[in-house]
């Protein structure tokens, strides 16, 4: 009886049809998930080139400098 089960979900030509689908679907989001990280990635790099920025000691104005 398991081997003719077996046959007959094996044999059903929808469930391949479904399985190409599904993995069509899948591969889509795995590029806009890849994309997200990517654009994620580079505005974090901006951030901390940013805050890095921020970090750095200012020079003083000469016009505020004492005499």
């Amino acid at each position: 009886m398991a081997k003719a089960l077996i046959g007959h979900l094996a044999g059903d030509t929808r469930t391949a049809a479904r399985l190409a689908t599904d993995n069509r679907r899948l591969r889509e989001r795995v590029t806009e998930l890849e994309t997200l990280v990517l654009r994620l990635q580079a505005e974090n790099d901006q951030l901390e080139a940013r805050q890095q920025g921020a970090r750095r000691p200012v020079a003083p104005d000469p016009e505020m400098l004492p005499a």
